[in-house]
């Protein structure tokens, strides 16, 4: 019998059109950030965050560090993060100098729980920084009541989260500044990249100098910068994607609309939760494996995997406060709710390739692993 294909969890796509736009830049000889890059800035804010200024960076990590820069984050600064997302978050707030102070997540979305932010304030304080995890926006309304009570700014890390809007509005309008991820897996890619939406132009020419080795003209440098630009080649894959990512997305939401019907009453899975108001774009169809340890949702990941061929991700086994890179700026005291999401969770396939056949296989495949306790 011949063995079934993997399910990947994950499937960069890239197509013709945007081997087609390689090659126009490429035929060009403008390939270093030129007309490519500043086309793809002007678009992604048109489309995606309601029309603020957008700088085009070589990575979302380098989007979030000259972000806090650009905001005037440093030494002797502390920025809220969740310990429950991906180590860039932290790792960019470390690398400007500041404290990454780690707080808990709210158990139904995987984001950032505003009372644990509020218990996580001290008088050095400089900011909060909600990661839109998986795709579903983070509380704003409650977390911009935080940081205007206080006095702080607040950043977005909206990695993962391009088109997901709150109460009306997209992420990466809400903060002094938002990431988006341009990454391969991300919801679009420029093959490698990110954009930083900004409040005001003050800071988009902050962001543009710091890419920049701190000059806009020539030669005239004005601050210490780095090297962090964009190529026209990327912009230009980054263009293509911006007029496929509405459908992409569409496609994503059915995807999950399918699996929560047929995984929803299914003993032992928790399915994403969307609240009102809000608009997930499902960059991942994260379930609970309800009460599980680490390694029991590690068997059930292994069973998906080997026995059915079902590619399911992890995202996150291991708290950022838990990292050796991380480790000293672990919180005083527990984080339960990172630490149960930690051990309970598992990212599905939910990509815009999926098949009515993949996806019966996946719904099958969780059935049959669950249903027996891996």
């Amino acid at each position: 019998m011949t063995e079934q294909p993997m399910i990947p969890a994950a499937k960069p796509l890239i197509g013709e059109d945007e081997r087609a736009a390689v090659d126009r830049v490429l035929r060009s000889g403008m390939v270093a950030q030129g007309p490519e890059v500043a086309a793809f800035e002007g678009e992604f804010g048109a489309q995606l965050v309601g029309g603020r200024a957008c700088v085009a960076v070589n990575s979302g990590t380098s989007g979030l560090h000259l972000g806090l820069l650009a905001c005037g984050i440093g030494a002797g600064d502390e920025v809220v993060v969740p310990s429950f997302t991906f180590a860039a978050t932290a790792n960019a707030v470390a690398l400007t100098g500041a404290t990454p102070v780690f707080a808990d997540i709210s158990p139904d979305t995987f984001n950032l729980d505003p009372e644990s932010v509020r218990a996580a304030l001290t008088d050095r304080t400089a900011a909060v920084m909600p990661v839109h995890l998986y795709g579903h926006p983070a509380d704003m309304d409650a977390l911009r009541a935080v940081t205007a009570e206080h006095g702080i700014q607040l950043f977005e890390d909206a990695a993962q989260a391009h088109g997901a809007t709150y109460h009306g509005k997209p992420v990466g309008r809400f903060g002094s500044f938002a990431m988006f991820s341009l990454y391969p897996t991300k919801n679009m890619t420029s093959g490698e990249g990110g954009m930083v939406a900004c409040a005001d132009e003050e800071i988009a020419r902050g962001v543009r100098l710091l890419r920049n080795q701190g000059m806009e003209k020539q030669y005239a440098n004005e601050v210490i910068g780095l090297n962090n630009r964009m190529t026209d080649i990327h912009a230009a894959i980054g263009r293509v994607q911006l007029t496929k990512v509405g459908a992409w997305t569409e496609a994503r939401q059915d995807n999950a609309r399918w699996l929560d019907e047929h995984l929803g009453q299914v003993d032992g899975v928790v399915v994403p939760t969307v609240r009102e108001g809000c608009t997930h774009v499902y960059h991942q169809y994260t379930v609970r494996i309800d009460g599980a340890t680490g390694e029991q949702r590690d068997e059930v990941v292994t069973a998906l995997r080997e026995e059915h061929r079902v590619g399911c991700g992890v995202y996150y086994p291991t708290p950022n406060h838990e990292l050796v890179s991380l480790a000293r700026f672990a919180p005083a005291g527990e984080l339960p709710e990172t630490a149960r999401a930690a051990a309970e969770v598992i990212s599905l396939p939910v990509h815009p390739s999926l098949t009515p056949g993949d996806l019966e296989r996946v719904a099958t495949a969780v059935q049959a692993v669950v249903g027996a306790g891996a």
